[in-house]
């Protein structure tokens, strides 16, 4: 089948370039993707996204982009991408055996939290547990809270959650940080946090009924296996986000952590017709809005190329 623009991944990126494409008359198809909606799909409440100020669920705003999307003539496709071929135009996009052609492609893929591995992440996700500081701190106002990880991601949610939470304490299985030192300074000299070494977190404890809420979680002393439960209301897991780029690495290039790289201040990567926005580009924001943002810039920049090829 053969498209004028093809849309890989939704989101706010996605379905932002789909409004778009879809408004300038090219019938764009999203491929929607494994994870339809993107990260916002783990989201309860978004309240920081211009034009909802009571707040509104992830998910359900991502419902209200795909029927905008929709309604200008975007075929959502509930499908995965496993393999293109971006050596000439038009590109091809397999979705398991079916083929497709594209004049122009956008890659919206975005980017997904690393989680510990534990069950109680999935079964309080949104209800105490976080992958998202920025996201979700706003509702643990006088609260104690805890963040996982060593990196500067970490030094950043623990930094920015001491806005909200009366008490930040921060596990690392090490007895060092890998974060840059002014990071580690920060979060050392800040009165609200408290670091544990040496520790990792090993279960999690919540109530499911009525109302699913995180209590406490199991912490392991990393050195000597002693196991103890700590009471806590949040617990925010920062060990690190990784981009769904691995479709595309034979054919574009990623920085250092696998992000697709895009030339400064557009979504253009390094093959003509060829588009990148939101988190699966941005290691720094990873914001809807934002996503949303470089979406736009993605669609029109497709729409100007495919005037500039004769389309």
């Amino acid at each position: 089948m053969h498209h004028t623009v093809a849309i890989i991944g939704s989101g706010p990126a996605g379905y932002t370039a789909a409004i778009y494409a879809g408004r300038a008359d090219l019938n764009p198809v999203v491929f929607a993707g494994p994870e339809p909606g993107g990260q916002l799909m783990i989201t309860t409440d978004v309240e920081n996204y211009p034009g909802f100020p009571e707040g509104v669920m992830g998910p359900e705003m991502m419902q209200l982009f795909q029927k905008q999307a929709e309604r200008f003539g975007a075929d959502v496709r509930f499908e995965i991408v496993t393999k293109v071929d971006l050596s000439a135009a038009p590109f091809k996009i397999w979705v398991s055996d079916a083929e497709h052609t594209a004049e122009t492609v956008i890659i919206s893929t975005g980017a997904s939290a690393k989680w510990i591995g534990l069950e109680g992440e999935k079964t309080f996700g949104g209800f105490g547990v976080s992958a998202c500081a920025t996201c979700d701190g706003f509702f643990f106002r006088g609260k104690e809270v805890i963040v996982v990880g060593g990196g500067d991601t970490a030094m950043e949610e623990a930094n920015y959650l001491t806005r909200h939470a009366s008490k930040v304490y921060v596990v690392h299985r090490r007895d060092s940080f890998r974060a840059s030192k002014i990071m580690q300074q920060r979060v050392l000299d800040n009165p609200k946090i408290e670091v544990i070494w040496n520790s990792a977190v090993v279960d999690i404890h919540g109530d499911v009924e009525p109302h699913k809420k995180l209590k406490a979680v199991t912490l392991e002393d990393t050195v000597t296996g002693e196991r103890k439960q700590m009471p806590i209301d949040g617990l925010f897991v920062a060990i690190g986000h990784k981009p769904n780029s691995d479709v595309f690495t034979d054919w574009l290039q990623t920085d250092d952590l696998g992000y697709l790289l895009v030339e400064k201040g557009t979504a253009t990567t390094s093959i003509p017709g060829v588009f990148a926005c939101g988190d699966v580009t941005d290691r720094v924001y990873r914001q809807a809005v934002t996503a949303a943002g470089t979406g736009c810039m993605a669609a029109i920049e497709a729409e100007r190329y495919l005037e500039s090829v004769g389309h």
